[in-house]
C-alpha cells in the first residue's frame, strides 16, 4: 500500500512539474517572438504617436510639454486640439475655464467653417443650437437687397454658422481636453520667462493663487484682445473706432431667415443675426470710445429714440422689448494690425496678435486660418528645442498668413468707414454707390461677398472691387450730363476712397499683401534633423 501511494505521489509530482515546464516554455517562446518582432513590453506606459516622426511619446502633457498655450478661447482651444492631434504634448493655461459670455465671436464665415473642417473641429458647432447662415441682407433708406454666399461649388454642409460664443468655446475645450497629451489648467499667466532673449516658458498663478512656472520649447500667446503679454512680442497699435451695444431679441423672425442683417443707419451700422433657434443678436455700433450710460437710462433712451426708428418694421417691436428687458451690454471694437517682433521660443495668435473691426465677422476665420498655416509649418519638425532656428523658420508664418488675414482685415476696416454716415457729400455718394453696386447682383455682389466670407481671400480682387465701387459712384454722378460740381464731388469721392483703403493696406504691408513670393521668409524650409 505504501509503495502504491509513493508511485501515485511521484506520478502527480511529475505531471505538475511537466505542466509548469510547459508554461515556462510557452512564455519564453512568446517573449522571444515579441522581442524579434520589436513589440513593446506589456508594462509600457500609454503613449501617443507623433505625426512629426511617428515615435511613441508619453501622454503626460504636464511634464516636458512641447508647447504652452496661453488662453483657451477660440484660437487657443483650436490650436491645442490641432497640435495635440499631431502628437505634441500641450499645456494650456486659461484664466477662466467657465463658459464665456461675450457679445462678439458669434458668427463664423463659410471660409472659417472650411478651416474648422480642415482642423477636424466641425462637430464643435453641433449640439449648441448653432444656426446656418447663407448670406447677408443689406438695408438702407427703406430699400433692401439680399447677398448670398457663393456656395455652389462647395459641399452642402458648407455655410456660415452663428451661435453663442461661450457654447462654441466650451465644445472646443472639451474636444481638446479629450486628447491624452493635452492638459487644460485654470491659471493666470503673469509673465513670460526669458533667458538670453529666448522665451523658455511662463510664470502663472493657479486657481488657488499658488505661483508656478511652466517650461516648453514653444509658447503660443492666445490670451485675447486684452492681452497683457503682447507688448514684448509685437508693436501693438490698438485703435478703438467705435463700441458695440449688444442686445438679444427673443422669438423674433428676421426678414430673411438664416441671413445676417446689416442696416446702414445713421450714424453707423446696426447688425442682426440669429444665435440660436429662438434668439437674435443685435449689435448697435456707436462711433467713438464713449457710449451713453446704461445705469442712468441714457442708453435705453438713445436706442429707442435714435436707433429704433431705423430698424426694419418686422423686428421693431422685438427690438424695443429687448431694450425694456434691460440686458444691455457694451464692448469696445478694437483694430490692431499684426506687427510682430520675431522672438525665439514664442509666437502670438488670435486677437492678441491681430484684430480688425468686427463688422464683417472675420476674426475667427483669420484665427482658424492662421492655425492651419502654423500646423502645416510645424508638422515636418522632429522637435522644437532649437529656439533660434525655429524662430527663423517660423518667420514664414507671418508671410504665409497674409493673403487671408490682410484681405479680411482690409475689407473690415474699409467697409466700416464706407458704411458709416457722414455729412460730407463725397462720402454720402460712396455709401450710396456701395449699396447700389452690391444690389446689381452677379459678379458685383458675389465678388465682394466671396471676399467677406473668406472663400476667396485675394487682396488684389478686394482692391479692384473697392475702386470699382468708387468708379461706379463717379459714373452715377456724371451721367447723363456732368456738371462742374458733380465732377468735383466725383474727384473727391475717388480721393476719399483712396484715403480709406491705402492707409489700411500700408498698415498690413504692401509687399507681404500683394507680393508675398518676393519675401525671403516665404521660401523658408523646415530645419533638417541635424539642425533641429
Amino acid at each position: 500500500m505504501v509503495a502504491v501511494a509513493l508511485d501515485q505521489y511521484a506520478l502527480g509530482a511529475t505531471i505538475v512539474v511537466s505542466v509548469f515546464a510547459l508554461v515556462v516554455a510557452i512564455y519564453t517562446f512568446v517573449a522571444a517572438k515579441k522581442k524579434v518582432a520589436g513589440e513593446a513590453p506589456t508594462e509600457a506606459v500609454n503613449c501617443v504617436v507623433s505625426a512629426a516622426n511617428g515615435e511613441c511619446r508619453s501622454v503626460n502633457a504636464a511634464a516636458n510639454a512641447d508647447v504652452i498655450i496661453v488662453g483657451a478661447g477660440v484660437a487657443g482651444s483650436a490650436l491645442a486640439h490641432t497640435l495635440g492631434k499631431d502628437g505634441r504634448r500641450v499645456h494650456v493655461i486659461e484664466r477662466d475655464l467657465t463658459e464665456p459670455d461675450r457679445i462678439v465671436g458669434e458668427l463664423l464665415q463659410p471660409g472659417g467653417y472650411i478651416k474648422l473642417i480642415e482642423l477636424g473641429l466641425e462637430d464643435c458647432v453641433n449640439e449648441i443650437d448653432a444656426q446656418r447662415v447663407f448670406g447677408y441682407a443689406l438695408f438702407k433708406d427703406g430699400k433692401n437687397t439680399r447677398l448670398s454666399y457663393p456656395l455652389e461649388k462647395f459641399h452642402s454642409d458648407v455655410s456660415g454658422r452663428s451661435f453663442h460664443n461661450g457654447r462654441f468655446i466650451m465644445r472646443m475645450r472639451e474636444k481638446s481636453a479629450s486628447l491624452p497629451n493635452v492638459r487644460l489648467e485654470q491659471g493666470t499667466v503673469t509673465s513670460l520667462l526669458e533667458e538670453n532673449g529666448t522665451v523658455k516658458g511662463v510664470q502663472y498663478k493657479t486657481k488657488d493663487g499658488k505661483e508656478m512656472t511652466a517650461y516648453a520649447p514653444l509658447t503660443v500667446v492666445c490670451d485675447g484682445c486684452f492681452s497683457n503679454l503682447r507688448r514684448s512680442l509685437c508693436n501693438p497699435q490698438v485703435d478703438i473706432p467705435s463700441c458695440f451695444v449688444g442686445l438679444v431679441l427673443e422669438n423674433c423672425e428676421l426678414p430673411y431667415a438664416n441671413h445676417g442683417h446689416v442696416i446702414l443707419a445713421d450714424p453707423s451700422p446696426i447688425l442682426f443675426y440669429p444665435i440660436s433657434s429662438t434668439e437674435v443678436r443685435c449689435l448697435v455700433d456707436v462711433p467713438g470710445q464713449k457710449v451713453p450710460s446704461i445705469a442712468n437710462g441714457e442708453m435705453a433712451n438713445y436706442l429707442k429714440t435714435v436707433v429704433a426708428p431705423q430698424v426694419p418694421p418686422e423686428i421693431h417691436d422685438s427690438f424695443v422689448a429687448a431694450i425694456d428687458k434691460g440686458n444691455i451690454r457694451t464692448m469696445p471694437n478694437r483694430s490692431m494690425p499684426a506687427a510682430p517682433h520675431p522672438t525665439p521660443g514664442a509666437l502670438l495668435m488670435g486677437d492678441a496678435f491681430n484684430m480688425r473691426h468686427p463688422l464683417t465677422g472675420g476674426g475667427m476665420t483669420v484665427a482658424l486660418s492662421d492655425i492651419v498655416v502654423l500646423r502645416n509649418l510645424l508638422r515636418p519638425l522632429r522637435d522644437l528645442n532649437d529656439a533660434p532656428t525655429l524662430c527663423k523658420y517660423l518667420e514664414s508664418f507671418y508671410t504665409l498668413r497674409k493673403p487671408v488675414a490682410s484681405t479680411i482685415n482690409t475689407l473690415a476696416g474699409a467697409l466700416y468707414k464706407v458704411f458709416c454716415a457722414s455729412p460730407d457729400q463725397a462720402r454720402k455718394e460712396m455709401r450710396e454707390a456701395c449699396f447700389d453696386y452690391l444690389s446689381l447682383g452677379g459678379v458685383f455682389s458675389t465678388g465682394p461677398v466671396s471676399l467677406l466670407s473668406g472663400l476667396n481671400p485675394r487682396p488684389l480682387s478686394l482692391v479692384l472691387h473697392f475702386f470699382a465701387v468708387a468708379v461706379y459712384g463717379v459714373g452715377r454722378l456724371c451721367l447723363p450730363f456732368p456738371s462742374p460740381s458733380r465732377v468735383w464731388i466725383g474727384a473727391r469721392l475717388i480721393s476719399g476712397a483712396s484715403g480709406i483703403i491705402f492707409p489700411i493696406i500700408k498698415a498690413e504691408g504692401v509687399r507681404q499683401m500683394f507680393f508675398p513670393a518676393t519675401v525671403p521668409a516665404y521660401y523658408r524650409a523646415p530645419p533638417v534633423k541635424g539642425d533641429n
